[in-house]
């Protein structure tokens, strides 16, 4: 889009503006699949990996997408660009050397396999080799010595500690290998100490009936396969607005070539192919109708939960759901460079991202392994130099080392800002990056532009008057007959409403920064400027005169009808009033964010009677008129100067004009409307409002505000279980299957305290405020 600016003579001229991208072009961004990550130690051993390879700018890892997103900067980005295989190759091999599996992921490449650490039958074989074991156990509780003797247990848990845990050994020794520490080393040093022990107690009382541990060390291991089973498929759900999303791409195409149909792969669909699309399917791809009409249900897209009419000539979004007619469709972007592309891109990118609140988990969990297991030796000498009760002492220690697993600490965070984004793409808010959701809970200034955000964006006719004459219409459409100029469209779009007989204009001519002279039914007619009025010498008609002054007062735009009499007279004969339409949802919106405390500021480049007429409308709190695009970002910084710290300043505009403003402000809004610039809004904000309702930005602020509160609960869980659990573990209040028991109940209640986010909604709309809405 461009910034549209008032030519002073009833119409606009559009002045093209290129925006600040907030983003480095000199960075080349690689994501990568990582295979092997258990817990936040994991994560923050894969990003050191990543950060010694050569040219690597940033690296972000999410434990609970199981991905990598690593920025090249500089010259390793050029560098890039001609060797790509070999850098994705060097940070594949960097992943590996940290004990992990990596895979590179392309916008081509299909979409990365879900996967799940412990299949399901490996985890029923493991409780059914741990079940003879854990039952006897516990009906010793009850006074009954069921368990088996010493040669079946080992028999039984052997499997379970050396085959189905085998993995745990695997990742717990390149954990070692690489200088650190992970979950899974410490179920296999705790798991092992007490298959260990029970051996040597076995061998020392090979007669007897010593008290072993085999079932400690076989069901702590079923458990955490059990718990990290669970997590997986929690973890997946999720995913479940992203794997919407990415349903939305169809498998063929229906296309019409050379007039014959026919039915291709999507990757096979070029742009300017025309694609029939019948009722029922999806579109293929971005493109503009060419034949038919229809709604088009792009709900998963927008968060428009009603079809919108589609007709020729209008823009269609690939992936949306064509409700009844059949169209052809002249397709426009196709494939990765499709809207519906960008957005799966974009909320992968801020689902990968970590918010500000990650950095206190790694800090902790880079120190958290070592730690424990400085404690679980601790307690290990605690309990046994006194009395010499080793075995006591060992099985305490396991417990420390089982209980203390960090699972919950890696998935707290990224858990919850998964489902938090996935969650806002559904209700058409699309989420760049974490820190721009987590920002938004504390905004208290919301910056609008005019045009666009509040107002419709386009000039609509107002007036036509003498009111009940409609030559002057009809006349003024014969003018504008062809012409592309937003008035000119206006005036057409009004006369086709009314279904009016426009006559035929000839030697049509226009004079610019005036107006336009053309020849209907013999005689010339003008359709132009005041300014023209004025110096062609008419005079205002006194019945006109008033409700001219009353619509210059309002910042609308005039027009006037002349015609040449006979005797080289000229004579007027009707007035045009043009101006924006504010969109039905705008008071709304401000009501919506006052009663979240929220301070609504009106900044446009229009009139400021034109911004009067909106803002007393809309009811905003503040109004800012005739501000420059440039002015605009030294405005935002004076609003965030005027806030205490921690609260925040929201700038919402088009996203082109409006790009400084958006990049000086906390948070920068994008609002797509139709024909906007899709491409530059997504670019430049930390969120995009998919469709152009103002409302989404209280709805942005409430989901913000959501999110955060899920993040403390997760993390206060998340900490709360080893706060407790180790002390516990420590003084031999919890065994170690009690501690396994609890360390994977800590992952599961986290991911599923996180899902309970979906079921978010916002509050019901406010009433509507008593001033009225309608156009400006």
């Amino acid at each position: 889009m461009s910034e549209r600016v008032r030519d002073g003579v009833g119409g606009w001229i559009s002045v093209s503006i290129v925006p600040r991208r907030r983003y480095s072009s000199a960075m080349t961004q690689r994501q990568l699949a990582i295979d092997g990550m258990t817990c936040a130690s994991c994560v923050a051993r894969v990003e050191r990996a990543l950060r010694k390879v050569p040219g690597v700018q940033d690296v972000s890892v999410n434990l609970a997408t199981e991905q990598a997103v690593v920025e090249l900067a500089g010259g390793a980005a050029e560098e890039a660009a001609q060797d790509l295989a070999a850098t994705d190759s060097a940070l594949c091999e960097a992943v590996h050397r940290a004990g992990y599996e990596a895979s590179v992921l392309t916008p081509l490449a299909p979409d990365p396999v879900r996967r799940e650490h412990d299949p399901g039958w490996r985890v029923a074989l493991a409780g059914a080799l741990s079940a003879p074991l854990m039952l006897p156990m516990l009906a010793g509780l009850a006074g009954w010595h069921l368990m088996p003797p010493a040669w079946l247990q080992a028999l039984l848990a052997a499997p379970v500690q050396f085959w189905l845990g085998a993995r745990f050994y695997r990742a717990g020794w390149a954990a070692l290998r690489a200088g650190s520490g992970n979950m899974d080393l410490l179920v296999a040093l705790g798991t092992s100490a007490a298959f260990g022990l029970s051996l040597a107690l076995w061998w020392l009382d090979p007669h007897g009936s010593p008290h072993l541990y085999f079932e400690s060390a076989a069901v702590v291991i079923t458990l955490v396969m059990l718990g990290k089973w669970l997590e997986a498929r929690a973890r997946h759900q999720t995913l479940a607005a992203l794997d919407s999303l990415r349903a939305l791409r169809p498998e063929t195409a229906r296309v019409r070539r050379d007039g014959v149909e026919q039915e291709l792969a999507l990757a096979q669909l070029r742009v300017g192919d025309e694609a029939v699309v019948r009722p029922g399917e999806r579109f293929p791809g971005d493109g503009t109708i060419v034949e038919g009409r229809t709604h088009a249900d792009e709900s998963l897209l927008t968060g428009e939960s009603l079809p919108v009419a589609r007709e020729v000539g209008d823009r269609i979004t690939g992936g949306a759901l064509n409700v009844e007619g059949l169209v052809v469709v002249r397709t426009t972007a196709v494939g990765a460079e499709s809207q519906l592309s960008r957005i799966v891109r974009l909320v992968e990118s801020a689902q990968a991202r970590k918010a500000p609140i990650q950095q206190l988990v790694d800090r902790v969990s880079a120190i958290f392994v070592p730690v424990v297991i400085g404690v679980a030796v601790l307690t290990a000498l605690a309990w046994g130099l006194p009395g010499g009760d080793w075995a006591a002492a060992t099985i305490h220690a396991v417990a420390v080392l089982v209980i203390a697993c960090p699972c919950a600490l890696g998935l707290a965070t990224p858990a919850t800002l998964m489902v938090g984004t996935g969650l806002a793409a559904r209700r058409g808010i699309l989420v760049r990056d974490a820190q721009a959701l987590e920002a938004m809970r504390s905004v208290r200034i919301v910056a609008f532009d005019k045009t666009g955000t509040l107002t419709q964006g386009r000039p609509v006719l107002l007036a036509s008057l003498p009111e009940h004459d409609t030559h002057v219409l009809a006349h003024a459409a014969a003018l504008q007959a062809g012409s592309e100029h937003p008035l000119a469209r206006a005036v057409q779009e009004a006369a086709h409403a009314r279904a009016f007989a426009v006559p035929t204009a000839q030697a049509l001519r226009a004079h610019p920064g005036r107006g336009i002279e053309g020849v209907v039914d013999g005689r010339t007619w003008r359709l132009g400027s005041s300014r023209w009025l004025d110096e062609l010498g008419a005079v205002q008609p006194p019945e006109l005169l008033a409700s001219a002054r009353a619509h210059a007062h309002d910042g609308h735009s005039l027009a006037w009808l002349m015609v040449d009499e006979p005797g080289g007279t000229l004579s007027v004969q009707g007035l045009l009033a043009f101006g924006d339409t504010v969109k039905p949802e705008a008071a709304q919106a401000v009501q919506a964010l006052r009663a979240l405390g929220v301070r609504s500021v009106m900044i446009s480049g229009d009139q400021p009677g034109a911004a009067q007429a909106v803002a007393r409308l809309v009811g905003v709190d503040e109004v800012h008129a005739e501000v420059l695009p440039a002015d605009k970002a030294r405005l935002v910084q004076a609003l965030k100067a005027q806030l205490p710290p921690g609260e925040r300043v929201a700038m919402v505009g088009d996203g082109v004009n409006d790009a400084p403003a958006l990049a000086a402000a906390d948070v920068g809004i994008a609002v797509v409307n139709a024909g906007s610039g899709t491409d530059v809004a997504m670019e430049t904000a930390g969120l995009t409002l998919m469709r152009g309702d103002p409302r989404l930005v209280a709805e942005a602020i409430g989901l913000s505000q959501a999110v955060r509160r899920k993040l403390h609960q997760n993390l206060f869980w998340a900490f709360a279980y080893n706060v407790v659990g180790i002390p516990l573990a420590a003084f031999g209040a919890l065994s170690p299957v009690l501690a396994g028991a609890a360390m994977a109940l800590s992952s599961v209640s986290v991911v599923t305290n996180a899902l309970l986010l979906r079921r978010w909604r916002p509050p019901a709309a406010p009433v509507r405020p008593s001033w009225p809405t309608g156009a400006t």
